[in-house]
């Protein structure tokens, strides 16, 4: 067996070990062991080469950046149970109800706003779902449009800021948290946008499947309902300059905004009067349960990598992407076809961990900016929560979804959704200004306009005398 052959199996047998169903943190060690082992019989490395592994694994667990997933997630996760979503989505539904589309506006709003402050998107398909599909239902909505649009506003999650998603893959392309949530402001507009869009539409060209709310089912309105409205609104925009302003102006890194956010969720429960120590309790073990995941599947993922990487593994990648026709742009296109059929079978933080690390340099190595090709993955890898086998917004909302909603009705209402989301895809990889515009650059300099002037001292002086510069 020769080094050429290494790389190709290891990455095949990989793919055995997940079609198997193994859990993938552990799939990911034992490959990797199985194929160190295996090189230094072969003498591809020595012995010490996996002595850096423990040195890897330390540097997760001591890396400051990762402590703000367990911090957001406890934010989300106390948000998810405190009633702010009911409170944003009933208000919001009234505000806009008496318009065609008015409750679909309200969801997608609702879903942007639930995005910034939660980070989860479980937390907002399942609110939004128990209270928007029956109002929804009750006064003539087509299935298909009300099924589609709870489902695709809460993947919104996962482009809008602070989501985990970015965190993550921030760490893997090592670049900036806050870089990666500037980059990402623009495509989150223009999601929102093309989804209001689309639902715009449809009340223009087919009313009767987004119809008005009726006068009886309108019972608040003028001052008391803005009120409403407020009162949900201000500590939400509160809380979101608190976790993601900080950041912005420098004032936070992305673990102090992500614990003033826990505290800030605490605050709201507290204040929406939910608040009590079971809540808390089981915020905090479905944190428990989320953060072990993604660092067993990070420290699987090291294993993986660093046997990947001795045996040659990065130059095998990047032969194979390199030479795709049209450059750039050829590059990512590839990319991201190949990114959307693996969302079939594995969830972001697998894709993640395996994928984007063996990217990344064939990126770097073409000048494609990795602020811009990060949020690009993480829109893309949205698609992975709207399509069949494993969409879990899909799940989530066949999961609270009345008897009478049909599954079929629940997958085929995603489909225009998903094509909106491939859509965003195209534009943000033929337009990357709309990343890169948001983020913050230094003071432009030209490095050949640069002069550094010494002057030489004066050779009639006293040559004890230091120099003057």
């Amino acid at each position: 067996m020769n080094l050429e052959l290494m790389p190709p199996l290891m990455f095949g047998g990989l793919v055995v070990f997940l079609l198997v169903g193994f859990p993938v943190a552990f799939s990911l060690a034992a490959v990797g062991l199985f194929f160190g082992f295996l090189s230094i019989e072969l003498g591809f490395f020595t012995t010490a080469y996996l002595g850096n592994l423990p040195l890897r694994i330390f540097g997760i667990m001591s890396n400051d950046l990762l402590l703000s997933i367990p911090f957001f997630t406890l934010m989300g996760a106390i948000l998810e149970r405190c009633g702010l979503a009911e409170d944003l989505l009933e208000g919001t539904g009234q505000l806009f109800g008496k318009i065609p589309g008015g409750l679909a506006y309200a969801v997608i709003l609702v879903g942007a706003v639930l995005g910034a402050i939660t980070g989860t998107v479980a937390a907002s398909v399942i609110a939004m779902g128990m209270i928007s599909l029956p109002i929804m239902m009750r006064y003539g909505y087509d299935m298909r449009i009300a099924t589609g649009v709870i489902a695709a506003s809460g993947t919104i999650t996962q482009v809008i800021p602070p989501s985990l998603v970015l965190i993550i893959l921030g760490d893997q392309l090592g670049r900036s948290v806050g870089d990666m949530y500037a980059g990402a402001i623009g495509p989150s507009i223009l999601q929102i946008l093309l989804f209001l869009g689309f639902i715009a539409g449809v009340s223009i060209f087919a009313p009767n499947k987004v119809p008005p709310l009726p006068d009886e089912a309108l019972t608040q309105r003028g001052w008391s309902l803005i009120w409403r409205v407020a009162r949900g609104m201000v500590p939400s925009i509160v809380l979101i300059f608190l976790v993601l302003g900080t950041i912005f102006l420098g004032l936070a890194t992305p673990t102090e905004a992500g614990a003033m956010g826990a505290v800030g969720a605490i605050v709201l429960a507290i204040i929406n009067r939910r608040f009590s120590w079971r809540l808390l309790y089981q915020a905090m073990e479905s944190t428990m349960r989320i953060t072990a995941m993604v660092i067993f599947i990070l420290v699987g993922s090291t294993v993986f990598s660093l046997v990947f990487q001795g045996v040659d593994g990065g130059l095998w990648i990047e032969h194979l992407l390199s030479h795709i026709p049209a450059g750039q742009t050829g590059f990512l296109i590839f990319v991201n076809v190949f990114i959307f059929f693996l969302a079939f079978f594995l969830d972001f933080f697998e894709i993640a961990f395996i994928v984007i690390p063996l990217l990344a340099p064939v990126a770097a190595k073409l000048g494609i900016d990795l602020v811009w090709f990060g949020v690009l993955l993480c829109v893309n890898m949205q698609t992975s929560f709207m399509h069949p086998p494993f969409g879990f917004a899909l799940f989530y909302l066949r999961g609270i979804a009345p008897k009478e909603v049909r599954s079929s009705d629940i997958y085929w209402g995603a489909i225009p959704w998903v094509f909106l989301q491939l859509i965003l895809v195209a534009v943000v990889i033929f337009w990357p200004q709309s990343v890169t515009y948001w983020i913050q650059k230094g003071p432009g300099v030209d490095p050949a306009s640069v002069r550094i002037e010494v002057p030489m001292p004066d050779m009639g002086a006293d040559e004890d005398a230091p120099p003057t510069f």
